[in-house]
């Protein structure tokens, strides 16, 4: 049901100014780890933003220019424009120690989450 709900948010959000990456997302016992396809988006282009447990993923493919700005296009199926994507994870997210890295178009963001408090016993007075 998720997936559904995922593809008819994406549909819908994209315009012609704006598409989203796909995004996937996994949990280990110490981290949650999100990638997203991003070919042809640089570094300087990507935004990325936590919040408590929140990420937000923004930024920007630009087209790249025709060389003599006369050409005519036959078939154009890749996006270009802005996107954003928001996800909120159920554990408390390490801020200090979250790792992104871009390598072969693919963003790879680890969220280490937050070691549990420790127990204590409370005396009753």
């Amino acid at each position: 049901m998720r997936a559904w709900q995922g593809r008819f948010e994406q549909l819908s959000i994209q315009t012609a100014d704006t598409w989203a990456p796909a995004i996937d997302i996994y949990e280990t016992a110490a981290a949650y780890i999100v990638t997203a396809e991003v070919p042809g988006v640089t570094r300087e282009q990507i935004e990325l933003g936590l919040e408590a447990s929140r990420l937000t993923l923004r930024g920007q493919r630009v087209e790249q220019p025709v060389a003599d700005g006369a050409a005519h296009f036959h078939q154009i199926e890749r996006s270009y424009g802005a996107f954003s994507r928001t996800f909120e994870f159920a554990d408390r997210i390490d801020v200090e120690h979250v790792v992104a890295d871009l390598a072969n178009g693919i963003l790879t963001v680890t969220l280490p989450k937050m070691p549990p408090a420790p127990s204590r016993r409370i005396e009753i007075s």
